[in-house]
């Protein structure tokens, strides 16, 4: 009997066996930041099916494949909000910069451009294959491009109609929201009931309203209000885009600024903010003219480049902007990309205007601004202007509900002088404002990376390192994280990151990538399938 007893708990037994989990990869020995804001704890994390199916303590020999993450910190891939990567990833798919800088995602469509047939975008990168997940917004000045041209007027009925129509067929298509570059033509163009009637369309897929707001210097508290009044009146949620204090008169403000939003969302207005961690932006040399005057055919932007006295006005008012920003010369704006010369590039317009023997003063240097762009043949000049404080970017930084962002392309390594956030931006937060400064705690920049944006643009089982959410994760040492890139030196990837994965794939292995392809496109939650 006894020996029955005993047969029958082996066989009782038995299942137990065989109900023993094998994952496809267990990372063991981390320390687990799970991308909430809570603090780290020790675990390891199971993955099977680019899924993740346990956090807890897991044996080596349940993993067909074992990382020793070797008391790194474990944390959900990094989702850069805002990105710029159209036509990007059909060439370089790798997107080696984001990926050595821990960012899993890309959402791009921002600043008002993107492509207006994203269903034909998003089938074509699917069957080319590409390293992160992607979303898109939907572009305003693409969208308005395409109706009206670059016509500075208020559209027709018929024309609103159909920039509507556009944006409703994108947001069926999965874009996850309508972006705005209102400083660039033709958004520069549109009144705000323009903007709130294609919000509205966005709205009714569940979309975000993110905003390249009209101005980010001395008006900058105008244009962070007419972006609250979208999202009022449109009912959407608002994102405004790179959030900083661009004008030296007023550094300081964004104490000021980051309460406008605060105040917004006390009042029931969901609004948040993303910014890279840098006191330069980067742009086309084209944003410095008077908006008008880059108006309708490039043709025509020369006629008036080449009438005395169009040229004139538009030298004076660029100098009366000039000066109303606090500067006496054009020292802060330094040339990234020119194609028909490129050592200029790394050069500030006011050193290319002394090396061509001109007088140095700001008028001379407004002439010279115009001549680059009549040799461009009107293509894009793209710059880099020092014009923030770094006061103002740590306080921008701290507030909760800033996430991250680099507002930049797939690099191309070792062409033109691109700004470093290209390649370090959330390693430098890590590194430099976590580690270094001590500005935010590592957990709450990670939920800044992660959670926070994950849950802005509805990446439903994205940000979180929990069962049941997609295996995006990055490994660090949290001790040598950091970025390498500078302004004179930008071409050199971030430190200090091990592993990245993406869905579940080792796309970074012991540093090195893989050149894997596992990226997904997220489509956004109104696509219609």
């Amino acid at each position: 009997m006894q020996h029955v007893s005993k047969l029958f708990a082996l066989l009782a037994f038995l299942p137990l066996l065989s109900q023993a989990q094998t994952y496809d990869l267990v990372i063991r020995n981390g320390r687990v930041v799970d991308g909430s804001g809570n603090p780290w704890q020790r675990a390891d994390v199971g993955i099977q099916n680019g899924k993740i199916v346990r956090i807890g303590i897991i044996p080596a020999s349940e993993g067909r494949a074992v990382i020793d993450a070797k008391n790194q910190i474990v944390a959900p891939g990094f989702i850069d909000v805002h990105t710029h990567v159209e036509g990007d990833l059909e060439v370089r798919p790798g997107a080696e910069n984001f990926i050595y800088d821990g960012v899993t995602t890309l959402v791009s469509g921002n600043c008002g451009g993107s492509q207006t047939n994203l269903r034909t975008m998003f089938d074509s990168l699917r069957v080319r294959g590409f390293t992160p997940n992607l979303a898109s917004m939907v572009g305003h000045n693409s969208v308005r491009m395409k109706v009206m041209k670059a016509a500075f007027r208020e559209p027709t009925v018929r024309e609103q109609t159909e920039m509507e129509a556009l944006v409703e067929q994108a947001m069926k298509d999965g874009a996850v929201g309508l972006s705005t570059g209102l400083i660039y033509t033709p958004g520069t163009y549109a009144k705000t009931a323009e903007v709130v009637g294609l919000a509205r369309k966005a709205a009714q897929y569940g979309g975000v309203y993110a905003s390249h707001i009209r101005n980010e210097g001395q008006e900058v508290q105008k244009a962070i209000e007419e972006a609250i009044q979208i999202g009022r009146e449109a009912g959407i949620p608002v994102e405004i885009s790179h959030f900083k204090v661009a004008s030296k008169p007023i550094w300081g403000f964004s104490k000021t600024t980051v309460g406008l939003v605060e105040a917004a969302r006390r009042e029931g207005i969901d609004v948040t903010v993303d910014q890279y961690p840098y006191t330069a932006s980067s742009t086309s040399l084209q944003s410095i003219v008077p908006s008008w005057a880059l108006a309708d055919s490039d043709s025509a932007v020369l006629a008036r480049f080449r009438d005395p006295a169009t040229r004139a006005k538009i030298r004076k008012e660029m100098l009366t902007s000039l000066k109303k920003n606090g500067r006496t010369n054009y020292e802060y704006a330094v040339v990234s990309r020119y194609e028909p010369d490129t050592t200029y590039n790394g050069k500030s317009i006011a050193k290319i205007n002394q090396l061509q023997g001109r007088k140095a003063n700001a008028e001379t240097e407004t002439e010279l601004i115009m001549n680059l762009m009549e040799r461009a043949s009107m293509k894009r000049i793209q710059m880099v202007y020092h014009t923030m404080s770094e006061e103002d970017v740590a306080t921008i930084l701290r507030y909760p509900n800033t996430m991250i962002a680099s507002d930049a392309g797939v690099a191309s390594f070792g062409k033109n002088m691109p700004h470093p956030r290209a390649y370090g931006t959330n390693a430098r937060v890590l590194g430099r404002y976590v580690r270094e400064l001590k500005v935010i705690p590592l957990e709450e920049a990670i939920r800044r990376m992660s959670s926070l944006p994950a849950q802005r643009f509805h990446f439903a089982d994205r940000g979180l390192l929990a069962p049941g959410y997609a295996a995006d994760v990055v490994i660090f040492d949290e001790n040598t994280v950091g970025d390498a890139a500078t302004y004179e030196a930008p071409h050199a990837y971030s430190t200090g990151l091990s592993y990245v994965l993406v869905n579940g794939v080792t796309v970074v292995e012991n540093g090195k990538h893989t050149y894997k392809k596992p990226g997904q496109i997220l489509l956004g939650s109104g696509a219609v399938k």
